[in-house]
């Protein structure tokens, strides 16, 4: 599980998935406070643009986080920061795919990183770009 710094090399990739339920939306809801009717209004929801609730963005960057700090680099990483775009909603149902791949290493163990989801259709709903400390034992 993960790799040190020193086992890490340019265009390393990884990945996690997750269909986001129902009960992802609600427990994320409750547990950050953000109970904006976007995500949990069906009826506030239905006639915008969106044609119901959509998913917080920030559940969706969570993904990342988990392949960050579970595959790559892996347990020990320090997140230092986190650059997002949202580019597409992500509806309940949907399958989100979480990639990373190592784009540059930097001094002091650190690593630039891609970062980006798709949903099942293979549609980008975000990018963007991670700055990390890789593990060095």
């Amino acid at each position: 599980m993960g790799k040190t710094f020193e086992q890490i090399s340019i265009g390393d990739t990884a990945s996690f998935e997750k269909t986001i339920s129902e009960t992802d939306v609600y427990m994320y809801a409750g547990v950050t406070g953000d109970l904006n009717p976007a995500h949990i209004n069906h009826e506030a929801m239905k006639n915008t643009k969106f044609g119901g609730r959509i998913v917080h963005g920030m559940l969706t960057a969570g993904l990342i986080s988990a392949v960050l700090g579970m595959q790559l680099p892996g347990p020990g990483t320090i997140y230092l920061s986190q650059q997002l775009n949202f580019k597409a909603p992500v509806k309940m149902g949907d399958t989100i795919k979480a990639v990373v791949e190592v784009a540059e290493k930097l001094e002091k163990g650190r690593l630039r990183i891609k970062t980006n989801c798709y949903n099942q259709d293979g549609v980008e709903v975000l990018g963007g770009e991670a700055l990390v400390i890789a593990p060095r034992e």
